[in-house]
């Protein structure tokens, strides 16, 4: 997992032709706004998150955020114990999000 900037994770996902972007906050907080073209996946879940995560292709690059950056965290650091290589934690989360929001 890295940790990246919002100026750096919005670079290198605009590069990365592999990205999937994961917005682990609860649907209430997606409502809210999203960064386009994330797919929800709220690690409140628990159990039904792990298994959102294991239908997912590890081979791809996945930026996951969430409200503050500290679920994000944690799910970046569960993806790596299932084997997700390639994980980037947005710090500061949507809520310091300077991009692009759509409604979802």
């Amino acid at each position: 997992m890295q940790h990246l900037s919002q100026e750096a994770w919005a670079a290198q996902l605009a590069a990365d032709e592999n990205a999937v972007i994961l917005d682990v906050r609860t649907e209430e907080e997606w409502e809210d706004g999203i960064i386009p073209g994330a797919l929800l996946n709220d690690i409140y879940k628990g159990q039904g998150f792990i298994y959102r995560l294991e239908e997912l292709d590890k081979s791809k690059n996945y930026y996951v955020y969430c409200k503050a950056g500290g679920r994000s965290a944690q799910a970046c650091q569960i993806m790596k114990q299932l084997g997700f290589e390639h994980t980037y934690n947005l710090e500061g989360g949507f809520m310091n999000w300077q991009g692009e929001v759509t409604q979802p």
